[in-house]
């Protein structure tokens, strides 16, 4: 089996988030002071990101890429964006948790910064690799490699925080108004989770209907649908007159980490985030539509 060296802007990248992500968790699994659920999601962040960019390494390495189950034209780049906002939440909530107010030994605190520079390091480098390997204009690329491809990349990610935050505890349970936004967060994700996987297996030949116009009428629903819920959901959870609080409760200030009412705020933000995400996918998915025609 020959080894295939291209030694290529998009090589070097790769071995830098690789390199940045090992590092990043091999120092906080030595010597950062790590705990349970916000430390156990950051290491896997790192350790996730850092075994999926080593497997596209060596496929490549090794001249593999016929060989994989996997179309290789949309699995590096899905990848890869999926671990540049990996990293970059674990680069937000690693700092929130284990830098700010840190009073713990020096050392904790030196290894904890040296965590979070590495991960933001890794983050760069992920986002470089998306930006390297997407589609220019003209050139014959595959569907994750283009816009509404990484769109539905950010979409499905942005989705499962939100799923984090309502759950933990349950947000939505109080009036069915919420459950109405809860419905639009897991149907939007199966369907955006369910064109990805599509893709990357490259099943999209197998529908009975044109793919690019089901992927604009699923992106038409999806903002009138999301728009909803970016109405509803600060509605019933922030107006007093539907049972909710304007004003932040002063225990939150007490509490680490996030409260319910700031999991409630920042799934009303999160929302809106995918409401965005969710209209650019259908200005991108239109014009390709006009493009294509």
């Amino acid at each position: 089996m020959a080894i295939v060296l291209h030694f290529n802007p998009l090589l070097w990248t790769r071995l830098a988030a690789l390199a940045f992500s090992c590092v990043a968790f091999s120092v906080a699994v030595h010597g950062a002071r790590i705990i349970p659920g916000t430390g156990d999601w950051c290491i896997f962040c790192w350790a996730f990101s850092f075994a999926g960019t080593l497997l596209v390494i060596l496929v490549e390495l090794f001249g593999l890429q016929t060989k994989v189950p996997v179309s290789w034209k949309n699995f590096p780049i899905t990848f890869a964006c999926y671990a540049a906002l990996l990293c970059l939440s674990a680069s937000i909530i690693f700092p929130l948790y284990f830098l700010k107010g840190s009073m713990g030994p020096s050392t904790i605190r030196d290894y904890s910064i040296i965590v979070a520079v590495f991960s933001c390091l890794a983050t760069i480098a992920y986002i470089s690799e998306v930006s390297i390997s997407k589609a220019r204009p003209g050139e014959v690329a595959g569907y994750m490699a283009t816009g509404p491809g990484l769109l539905k990349v950010c979409e499905t990610f942005v989705a499962c925080i939100i799923f984090v935050f309502v759950t933990d505890p349950v947000l939505y349970d109080h009036h069915h108004a919420l459950k109405y936004c809860m419905a639009v967060y897991c149907i939007c994700f199966i369907l955006s989770a369910a064109i990805i996987l599509l893709c990357i297996g490259e099943c999209t030949g197998c529908l009975p209907f044109p793919f690019p116009r089901f992927l604009s009428a699923y992106a038409m629903l999806a903002v009138v649908l999301y728009l909803l819920a970016t109405i509803i959901w600060p509605i019933f959870n922030f107006d007093p007159r539907h049972g909710g609080n304007k004003n932040r409760p002063y225990n939150c200030n007490t509490q680490l980490g996030l409260c319910s009412w700031d999991k409630g705020m920042t799934v009303a933000v999160l929302t809106g985030v995918n409401f965005i995400l969710y209209l650019a996918d259908l200005i991108y998915s239109t014009r390709l539509i006009f493009v294509n025609a």
